[in-house]
């Protein structure tokens, strides 16, 4: 009997799910489309109804090959890839490959890999449904559309390599929206005042919220906007009496959290964990795909993470409810299963994010020693955030005291908890972590109407207003949601490669849009204002969703997108040469060569530049920055004229004295020969091609020599090689190694060495 062959995503599938199937099924994988649109080309038949052009993607023509063969010899082929609209479209173009060797061919999806989870799936198979399929060729041709046709706008006028994405660029718009904000922001000083009191040998403090009934809180427009004015109420009240007039107490609830969807693990996993999107959703793929747990075998550890829903399976309710049970007391298991309302948008098509497992057996400690530090730490995020999404209300008694003196109220508030429920195993981190507000307190006394607190302090504050932060990983994945921007599959994908083509920096955590990315996002927004458009985006989305439920029809949305965008890029492509002006920043200085044209400054991928103006007529090109430190010992290896420092960028380096006519360049000596036998070469500073600094040999590729620490131009004393390199640990502090035998040596005040650290230790116990 033939086996049936299952085809699956990802390799790391195959073992965990030919465990539950048995020895009847062979499981493939299809490492992700083995079907695509040409990468070189538009591959689209824009006129014939948006016809994609579909071709074996890159290096899968031996993976369609083995899928073809295995299918011809199987009984039944079961389509398995993820459960999603790109799962969808594989599936669709595996079985648009293989329907000639095999036509029996079903679909099976699983939220989850495990055993129950899979044969399920195997005893309900479907067939593929066209408009998931639909709604993935519709974005996928419209990105395409997008970026083929918009990028050479880019490429035109500020240079070669740069790429306008549907959604990225519409990300990229709100990172400089927001520094315009931060840029414009005009600080504004306001001052508060606080007391420092005590009631029976307790002390508490209280803000200043009113004067006069006025409100001391309006930031906008202060009512102490500056010393003078709060020294005047501080000088009114000092020798006053101070009287509670006020005291209401009241019991507040504080609601768990929702169990995860892909934005909000993305957001805790950036604020808890200091994880980026992009590695958030690898580590919960291999989640999700399958580890091996020792004597459990193999096994999926989270349901399918790419999600928008917050629903629960309610066999996974029952047994959350009974592990909160076997954890903590009665108190914490609400009375009935908890329910999350749907948001808005949300396509609902799968659970919430959640363990595959919910019982004792799988918690995070036991299973720790199967995962790596990553896995775990994330494994264990969604457990708790899970479990706690089931669990009873937190309860604060909170108390809110107002204190008038000469008309003047203060107010202190004070917040016990009373009953922990869900925070006895999970709070959710803030995205702006803030010092405690003046006037709330850990603890309050005991104060009625009528009582009177002794002053003992008052103290006055400057403060001045804040811009609106940068936007975080975390932050801009939840403005992307909110704002309808792309979907929970995009968000890590938008966020990499606005990182990957520097388009924004990251300091502190945070984005910081980068002049290429302020270029790109001027031009776009400018020349394409609708296609670029937050509500227009959004929008499309809506559209896409549409699709997939069957209620447009996917080459209508193309069409409707198309017919305006077209007229707007001929337009563009007229006026491409004024727009190129445009962006160019023309300089006071003129070309040296032909002494007639300005110059400008232009880009490239490896920075600016200055360049004539009279282009392509005058070639003429020079660096932005020049920095000469005066005549070197080197002379140049091609004309023989003196080679001078040159600084671009911050990058220095040897150029030559007679640049332009003569462009030889190379790397500045750290004044180490090079350590191996006959080579005479000097160790210069290199850099690989992600920006790591390494030291290699100046005859590299006849010498291979390369450290990456920096090398000393002394011997070692114990085996007499060459070179000594310099580290700095926090453990051991500075010190010279010697690359070949591994004897290190202690550096003095001066930086030499003196006794190696054996010999140091020994010294020092004697």
């Amino acid at each position: 009997m033939a086996k049936n062959l299952v085809v699956v995503e990802s390799p790391a599938k195959c073992k965990t799910i030919s465990k539950y199937l048995g020895k009847d099924f062979s499981v493939r994988a299809t490492m992700g489309h083995i079907i695509d649109l040409p990468e070189k080309e538009l591959g689209v038949d824009i006129e014939h109804d948006f016809k994609p052009r579909y071709i074996t993607s890159k290096g899968k023509r031996r993976i369609l090959k083995e899928l073809k063969d295995e299918a011809a010899k199987a009984e039944i082929v079961y389509l398995a890839p993820d459960p999603d609209r790109e799962g969808e479209a594989i599936a669709w173009h595996v079985a648009e490959s293989i329907k000639k060797e095999n036509g029996s061919i079903k679909r099976v999806m699983f939220n989850e890999i495990t055993k129950r989870a899979v044969l399920s799936a195997f005893d309900s198979p479907r067939d593929i449904d066209m408009n998931k399929v639909n709604a993935q060729q519709a974005r996928r041709i419209l990105d395409r559309i997008v970026g083929y046709q918009v990028s050479p706008v880019l490429w035109r006028t500020v240079f070669r390599g740069l790429s306008a994405g549907r959604v990225q660029s519409v990300a990229l718009r709100l990172i400089c929206e927001r520094e315009d904000e931060i840029s414009a922001f005009v600080q504004k000083e306001y001052w508060s005042i606080h007391s420092l009191l005590d009631y029976k040998g307790t002390g508490f403090s209280a803000k200043l919220i009113t004067v006069d009934g006025e409100k001391a809180g309006d930031i906008e427009n202060p009512l102490l906007p500056n010393a003078d004015s709060a020294r005047a109420v501080i000088d009114r009240i000092k020798d006053k009496q101070f009287t509670v007039t006020a005291v209401q107490k009241t019991e507040k609830r504080r609601k768990p959290y929702a169990p995860f969807i892909t934005s909000t693990l993305q957001q805790e996993a950036s604020r808890k964990l200091n994880f980026s999107a992009a590695k958030t959703m690898m580590v919960a793929q291999q989640l999700y795909e399958g580890l091996e747990l020792g004597a459990l075998g193999s096994m999926g550890l989270i349901t399918y993470m790419r999600t928008d829903s917050t629903r629960i399976a309610a066999e996974a309710l029952n047994d959350a409810r009974a592990v909160i049970s076997g954890l903590y007391s009665e108190k914490h298991l609400p009375a009935s299963i908890r329910t999350y309302g749907k948001k808005k948008n949300s396509q609902d098509a799968h659970e919430a994010i959640r363990p595959s497992q919910v019982s004792l057996d799988f918690e995070p400690r036991k299973l720790k020693g199967y995962l790596s530090n990553d896995q775990f730490r994330l494994y264990e995020l969604i457990w708790k955030r899970f479990l706690a999404s089931q669990m009873e209300n937190a309860v604060f008694d909170s108390t809110r005291v107002d204190i008038t003196v000469e008309d003047c109220v203060f107010r202190a508030t004070g917040s016990i908890m009373k009953f922990d429920g869900f925070l006895a195993l999970y709070d959710e981190s803030v995205d702006d972590s803030s010092e405690k507000s003046d006037g709330q307190n850990e603890k309050l006394p005991l104060l009625e109407t009528g009582h009177k607190p002794a002053l003992k302090q008052l103290v006055d504050k400057q403060h001045f207003t804040q811009p609106p932060p940068r936007y975080t990983e975390a932050t801009l994945v939840r403005e992307l949601e909110d704002k309808g921007i792309g979907r929970p599959s995009t968000y890590a994908q938008i966020i990499d490669t606005l990182k990957r083509r520097k388009y924004a920096d990251v300091e502190s955590r945070r984005f910081k849009p980068t002049e290429v990315g302020y270029m790109v996002k001027n031009i776009l927004t400018k020349e394409f204002p609708e296609v670029f458009d937050v509500h227009f985006t959004a929008g499309m989305e809506d559209s896409l969703d549409k699709v997939e439920a069957g209620g447009a029809n996917w080459i209508g949305v193309l069409k409707e997108f198309y017919a305006p965008f077209v007229i707007r890029l001929e337009n563009v492509k007229k006026s491409i040469k004024d727009l190129r002006a445009q962006n160019q920043e023309v300089t006071d200085k003129t070309c040296p060569k032909c002494e007639e044209h300005p110059l400008v400054v232009k880009w490239s991928k490896n920075g600016k530049f200055l360049a004539c103006q009279g282009f392509p007529a005058c070639k003429y090109t020079e660096p932005l920055e020049k920095v000469e430190a005066g005549k070197t010992d080197e002379k140049c290896d091609k004309c023989g004229a003196d080679m001078v420092v040159l600084s671009i960028k911050g990058n220095k380096f040897l150029g030559c004295s007679q640049y332009p006519e003569c462009k030889n360049t190379k790397s500045i000596s750290t004044g180490v020969t090079c350590p191996q036998e006959g080579c005479g070469g000097s160790i210069i500073e290199r850099k690989t091609k992600r920006g790591k600094i390494f030291f290699g040999c100046s005859n590299y590729p006849t010498c291979t020599f390369a450290s990456w620490d920096r090398p000393v131009d002394k011997k070692c004393q114990q085996c007499g090689y060459p070179v000594l390199v310099y580290k700095d640990t926090k453990r051991k502090g500075a010190f010279l190694r010697c690359l070949s035998c591994k004897a290190e040596y202690m550096i003095d005040e001066n930086g030499d060495n003196q006794d190696s650290v054996a010999d140091k230790e020994s010294i020092q116990q004697s």
